[in-house]
């Protein structure tokens, strides 16, 4: 089993598409990375050799910035907008979308589902 940067690859898969399981990696970028150490992108992550696997490993570390250290850069990135209160920040901090979507019809997926009971009246008093 492949593990890069933390992350187990899965077995079955071809190595193109294995590397995409590691946050920060992308198809293109996969493809490069491949290219780049020259391992052929049909070969499967359970027939990749250890050199094949030191290989990878060493140049993802050394030119990426990946799963941790890039999640840490993103939440920053997001904390800083939210510390100085500029409209991105605000954005962030009340949940809603931060480039320019409409929200009035759409949105649902930063806004959440809110249930609304349309027309229903509070029980009154009998006489």
């Amino acid at each position: 089993m492949a593990r890069i940067a933390g992350v187990d690859l899965p077995r079955d898969k071809r190595i193109e598409i294995g590397l995409t399981y590691i946050y920060g990696i992308g198809l293109k970028r996969s493809q490069a990375i491949l290219a780049a150490t020259g391992v052929n992108p049909d070969t499967r992550v359970k027939d990749l050799s250890d050199s094949d696997v030191a290989s990878l490993r060493q140049h993802i570390e050394e030119t990426y910035q990946i799963e941790g250290d890039l999640r840490r850069w993103e939440t920053m990135n997001v904390k800083r907008l939210v510390d100085i209160g500029c409209y991105r920040g605000r954005r962030h901090r009340t949940g809603l979308p931060v480039r320019g979507q409409r929200t009035r019809t759409n949105g649902r997926t930063r806004r959440g589902t809110r249930r609304t009971v349309a027309g229903k009246k509070k029980p009154g008093l009998k006489k």
